[in-house]
């Protein structure tokens, strides 16, 4: 941008167009320690498609959860959880996310953190676990259907955590709808970060 050339970009617009996370997340994620970055507003609108498709995919998260009359039906807690397949992948591919966005962090290589928790989340969490839970939610095993949601619900709260640092709006407002075991707070900034746990796919 040059003031001289006229080119400037008003952030305050940007937002009012796209919302901050989007702008916030294309600036955090499209940027290399050291270089010049280019404004393109195809990787802005890139980035709110992001936005809408993890609010379509918690919007279906918190629907499977609740009854008819918005009550959060039953589900399975860490103790009595029953992993199918699809779960240990899901929860496996997370933690070791962890690991890799956790480090990439600590280095401030925040564009390579920004594409892992991206594809996570895009193409593991949306495109691949929802629709491979989806038979079990509407499925008639009961019994399943508790393990189906913990691990959905247990899913999407990590993910959030790991893409709060560069979506806070949004992710906080998912949270808030998501409901809070006992160790867990109210607000999600006040969570601490994942730990990543070296444990097998058997032992998740």
């Amino acid at each position: 941008m040059s003031k001289s050339l006229g080119n400037g970009i008003d952030p305050l617009e940007i937002i009012d167009e796209v919302g901050a996370d989007a702008l916030r997340f294309m600036l955090s994620s499209g940027i290399t320690p050291g270089n010049d970055m280019r404004f393109i507003r195809n990787k802005l609108e890139a980035s709110r498609n992001f936005a809408n498709k993890l609010w379509n995919a918690s919007r279906f998260t918190i629907m499977n959860l609740k009854d008819d009359k918005g009550e959060f039906l039953p589900m399975a807690s860490s103790q009595t959880v029953i992993y199918q397949d699809e779960d240990k992948w899901m929860l496996s591919l997370i933690n070791d996310g962890i690991k890799v966005i956790t480090e990439h962090l600590g280095k401030f290589e925040l564009s390579i953190a920004g594409q892992k928790i991206y594809d996570l989340i895009w193409n593991e969490y949306c495109d691949w676990y929802i629709e491979l839970v989806k038979r079990r939610l509407y499925g008639n095993d009961e019994k399943d259907k508790l393990s189906a949601r913990y691990v959905l619900q247990k899913s999407l709260k990590t993910l959030l955590k790991l893409l709060h640092p560069f979506m806070p709006f949004i992710t906080e407002e998912i949270w808030g709808y998501l409901p809070k075991e006992e160790a867990e707070k109210d607000l999600l900034i006040s969570e601490a970060w994942p730990k990543h746990k070296k444990l097998s796919l058997i032992h998740i």
